[in-house]
């Protein structure tokens, strides 16, 4: 069976799958809106930054936005509850564990976050993106271990369309290049997908061989090539010349990651200021500044932390309480 029709299959089967389980997230909302919302959110509102709430009470879990401009303000908390949040131009993508087994529900919502789409996977919540325009959303479970330090992790990507409803269950099967050759394995593991403004390019983290790679893939060709070694979790500049990733600098687990800036101009890369290690796919505030959740030392809390991508000035803490940030420029729209 080829490549594409695999492709049709699957999305015969995510439509199925997403009407034999809808309401699930909308329910466990439901149960606990009277406890929780002070507000309403709607994507469509420019210059704000969605985040998951991690403050221990009633809100925790819950998507809450702050005006970008004033971030230390009072959050309006939604009643929508998720493990892993992410939006841009009116859609948004919510995460959240479900299931006697280990799985997923991945639910695409609309500007006022509104259930769209439904799909179950297997595995533990781990990446969520959405591209600039809305039309593409990604996300990655750990279907085995749960980190990327273990030796025996196995991970889950998927691709929608909404705009085709066409739906790449997992990545694995896209024809890649390494090093210029045709690859194949058994161990090859996407995550942490990027989408260009196009709509069709895409960069991600492949991991075989014990060794990770930036990939650029190409949605409709169906075809993914490595561009460099060593780049885990991208994130594309608003203008789409930079990623900004974790890059493994420490072979053990003591602080084996640093954040870097890439231009994908000249290839060079750049340490920036955070020398945290930072386990988390970073976003961009604007061109200039990137955001990330950061654990504190102690406590096992979340917050939101930002620093300049040039490789100057210093980390500082954004938002308080909070991972999974999702800043919401000027040109969003439902």
């Amino acid at each position: 069976m080829n490549t594409r029709a695999r492709v049709l299959i699957l999305t015969a089967s995510g439509l199925l799958a997403a009407t034999a389980i809808t309401g699930y997230v909308v329910n466990t909302h439901g149960a606990a809106a009277g406890d929780s919302p002070t507000g309403s959110i709607d994507l469509a509102t420019a210059g704000t930054i969605l985040f998951r709430d991690t403050a221990p009470g009633p809100d925790f879990g819950h998507v809450a936005s702050v005006p970008a401009a004033r971030p230390d303000a009072t959050p309006t908390v939604s009643s929508t509850l998720c493990d892993r949040f992410y939006a841009a131009h009116g859609t948004a993508i919510c995460l959240q564990r479900g299931g006697a087994l280990p799985a997923t529900y991945a639910t695409v919502l609309d500007h006022s976050l509104h259930q769209v789409r439904q799909i179950k996977t297997a595995g533990f919540p781990n990446r969520a993106r959405v591209s600039a325009s809305g039309a593409m959303v990604s996300w990655t479970t750990f279907v085995q271990g749960d980190s990327y330090l273990a030796d025996d992790f196995s991970t889950r990507t998927s691709i929608l369309d909404t705009r085709t409803g066409r739906l790449v269950d997992n990545v694995e099967s896209i024809p890649l290049t390494l090093d210029g050759k045709p690859y194949h394995a058994a161990d090859v593991n996407y995550w942490g997908i990027t989408f260009a403004a196009d709509d069709n390019t895409f960069y991600a983290t492949v991991r075989t061989g014990g060794r990770t790679y930036l990939v650029q893939g190409d949605y409709r060709a169906w075809t993914a090539r490595t561009l460099r070694e060593n780049v885990e979790c991208p994130s594309l500049s608003p203008d789409g010349t930079r990623i900004v990733f974790k890059k493994r600098v420490n072979a053990s687990a003591n602080r084996p990651w640093r954040l870097y800036v890439l231009d994908l101009r000249t290839m060079q890369e750049a340490p920036l200021a955070e020398e945290h290690s930072i386990d988390d796919q970073a976003a961009w505030l604007d061109e200039h500044t990137v955001v990330y959740g950061r654990p504190r030392q102690s406590g096992g809390d979340w917050d939101v932390w930002s620093v300049p991508a040039d490789g100057g000035g210093e980390p500082r803490v954004l938002i308080h309480d909070a991972s999974s940030p999702a800043p919401l420029g000027t040109d969003i729209g439902p």
